[in-house]
């Protein structure tokens, strides 16, 4: 029911979906106002927003006593007191296209009586992502600050408010009463200085320079606050005991004259096209502000025209949020670093300016390759209309869900005249080893195997990683310290496995006595090691990093093999494109000429080969249990299917084979018992019959397993 459109629920289908949207957002909003830490994005909680509003249009009469269509923020934190706001704050309905914007001046015309060509004045100024602030002052004196909390009540947070340098604490003019309202944030700058001292302290970052400064205006302990760089910008009232200004424009000017920071960038515009024009103008210095926003902020300037416009329940009729793409956004790239991974990869990464991106601060995001950054795809065909990346440039950037930050697209109207063409290396930067790209292959990998460290260094990451030994208290960050050490370094994997015995013959440098390890750790880590000593033939192939062999791939090879030996022997044995053991590799239904081609080649390399004996010699590699005996027809026979099956999918089929003891093959040899084919069956079926191998079709396939 989530998924299906409006337009096609039943009554009942729609009553529960508002239930459910209700909890949805109403969770939402307590992990955002409540929590500061958001588990959704701003794009999701829109849409959910969205469709709760679209049900709620098309089935009135359903509407919830608590629908999010009227309310605003959400419970209040515990610990703070509570302050009832003199005049609510409310929140702003949003914008998400230009059509929405030319609606949004539509209906304020037509509610006013407003003609198209009338002139129609409009402030625009960045939509801060913050949290909002009341500021009470009393004849010029800071009495009271509250936040927005439900719109109705906030919490009191006067005293850390009072730490706030860019918030006046007297007022030498101004009405006697007057409640400034404006959203305290953190720059870019102070965030990740924040940042780096939470981790020097062994604490938590923070998320996102939102989270940063709710959570530090939040804190109990003013001293906190204190300690923390938060700032302000003021661009809105509540009670006042007399007019500010005549104007939007005016009221802000007047701000800005009683000491109080407001935007530089809020401008007056007349109509949509102006307004999509400042929209543009400040998605486009997005980047380069050093403060985090999501959008731009609509509001009619004449405030008699405000008054007449007046409110919805939660929400003004005389403004608009005009919200930027959640996952999207522009910003400058300073520089294109090469990283060189496990298996050789030369990958391209980009050095951002930073910016935040889905709830996210993202300074880095992938290039993919060398063809990308030239405007191309593998094959030589222009992507991005053959527009190249070059450093300096202005680039898109994009996220989806969690995935690593893409750069999606580049705008040439702003490159340098100076930018020259990324010259892609051709020798590996870590090691200096010949480059190269192989044909029919988009990456370029450095020659330089175990020579080069990088590869070492990643190498080495992988194989204590989850799925292979999985090492506790040997990570990545521990590996790359060990790797760079000069008393107790860990070059290769089974240097992690004399660790101990080395440790306990240098008295003098003792791994306990170091920076970053004590008694106990140290002991752990000894005893993780000695635990993995004993490891599944299985964790052992993939921990090995030999490329194209993955954790599934690792299971095939050691179902097949059975142990360590039959495994060494046959890759020592094989030969790549001919011979037996090359034919019983292919054999393994899901190994192809690729990967068998790799693992073979990682025994043929001599100084690979010495790395993996060396290691072998500390382990004891368990067998894969042998499948207990099975009785059918097939039971031991190796099985090809081939073309079109009719009755079963090829999943299926391979499945009931292998549960009748049947090992399924994905290529026909000498070895191959039996081959099934379907309508279409090609060269699989030729290589049977040229081999003498029986062929049979599904219905004999079947019979022949019968009810077994």
């Amino acid at each position: 029911m989530q998924g299906k459109a409006v337009e096609e629920l039943t009554e009942d289908e729609a009553r529960a979906e508002l239930a459910r949207l209700a909890g949805a957002i109403a969770a939402a909003n307590r992990d955002y106002h409540t929590r500061d830490a958001p588990e959704i994005s701003d794009a999701d909680y829109d849409g959910l927003k969205q469709r709760n509003a679209a049900i709620e249009a098309r089935f009135p009469g359903l509407k919830r006593a608590d629908s999010p269509s009227e309310q605003v923020g959400a419970a209040l934190a515990e610990g703070f007191a509570r302050v009832r706001h003199a005049v609510r704050m409310l929140s702003l309905e949003n914008a998400f296209a230009p059509e929405d914007v030319a609606d949004f001046d539509d209906r304020v015309r037509k509610y006013l009586g407003l003609g198209p060509e009338a002139p129609l004045l409009f402030t625009a100024e960045p939509k801060i992502d913050g949290l909002s602030l009341n500021l009470r002052y009393v004849a010029g004196r800071l009495v009271q600050a509250a936040t927005r909390g439900d719109g109705e009540e906030g919490e009191n947070v006067t005293e850390n408010a009072r730490t706030i340098a860019d918030i006046p604490q007297h007022l030498t003019d101004g009405p006697e009463v007057l409640e400034v309202r404006g959203e305290v944030y953190m720059s870019h700058a102070d965030f990740a200085a924040l940042n780096a001292r939470q981790i020097a302290a062994g604490e938590k970052p923070f998320a996102n320079p939102r989270n940063a400064a709710a959570g530090s205006l939040r804190q109990l302990d003013a001293t906190i606050t204190r300690a923390r760089p938060l700032r302000f910008f003021a661009y809105a009232w509540g009670e006042l005991s007399a007019p500010l200004a005549d104007t939007q424009m005016g009221a802000i000017e007047r701000f800005a004259a009683l000491g109080f920071p407001t935007n530089p960038l809020t401008r007056l515009c007349d109509g949509p096209e102006a307004l999509m024009a400042i929209y543009r103008e400040i998605e486009a210095k997005r980047a380069t502000l050093g403060y985090d926003i999501d959008g731009v902020v609509y509001k009619v300037n004449d405030l008699a025209l405000q008054q007449r416009l007046g409110f919805r329940s939660t929400t003004p009729r005389w403004a608009i949020a005009h919200k930027f793409p959640a996952e999207l956004a522009w910003t400058r790239l300073e520089a294109i670093d090469i990283q060189v991974g496990r298996t050789g990869a030369l990958s391209p990464v980009a050095r951002l300016l930073p910016v935040t991106v889905g709830g996210v601060v993202v300074s880095n995001a992938t290039l993919h390759n060398e063809d990308y950054i030239a405007g191309r795809d593998a094959k030589g065909n222009p992507i991005r209309g053959g527009k190249d990346i070059r450093v300096g440039d202005w680039v898109q950037v994009y996220r989806a869900g969690d995935v690593i930050p893409k750069v999606a697209d580049v705008d040439v109207s702003r490159r340098s005249p100076d930018a020259q063409p990324y010259v892609f290396p051709h020798v590996c930067p870590e090691c200096g080893s010949a480059a190269i790209r192989e044909e029919g292959d988009s990456v370029r990998r450095c020659t330089g195997g175990l020579v080069c460290p990088a590869q070492a260094v990643e190498r080495l990451k992988h194989f204590v990683s989850r799925a292979a030994f999985d090492i506790d208290g040997l990570g990545a960050k521990q590996v790359e310290a060990f790797f760079a050490d000069t008393v107790l370094p860990i070059r290769e994997p089974a240097d992690i496995f004399t660790l101990a015995e080395r440790d306990a013959a240098n008295s003098l440098q003792k791994l306990k006595n170091r920076d970053g390890w004590g008694d106990r750790s140290a002991t752990n880590l000894f005893a993780a090691i000695e635990a993995r000593r004993v490891i599944p033939l299985n964790r052992l192939i993939f921990a090995l990093g030999i490329r194209h062999v993955g954790e599934a791939a690792a299971g095939l090879l050691a179902t097949h093999y059975g142990n360590w030996a039959a495994f060494e022997r046959a890759m020592t044995a094989a030969t790549v494109g001919e011979g037996p053991e090359w034919e019983d590799l292919l054999a393994i239904d899901g190994v192809g000429a690729v990967l068998a081609t790799s693992a073979i080649t990682a025994f043929h390399q001599a100084a690979e080969r010495a790395s993996i004996d060396r290691l072998v010699a500390h382990l004891t590699v368990e067998e894969v249990a042998p499948r207990g005996p099975v009785e059918s027809p097939v039971a031991g026979k190796t099985v090809v299917f081939t073309g079109t099956l009719e009755r079963m999918t090829r999943a299926e089929a391979k499945a009931r084979a292998e549960a009748l003891g049947a090992k399924v093959a994905g290529s026909v040899s000498a070895k191959t018992d039996l081959v099934v084919a379907g309508p279409g069956a090609g060269s699989k079926a030729k290589a049977a019959a040229a081999l003498g191998v029986e062929v049979i079709d599904e219905d004999a396939w079947l019979h022949l397993i019968g009810d077994a």
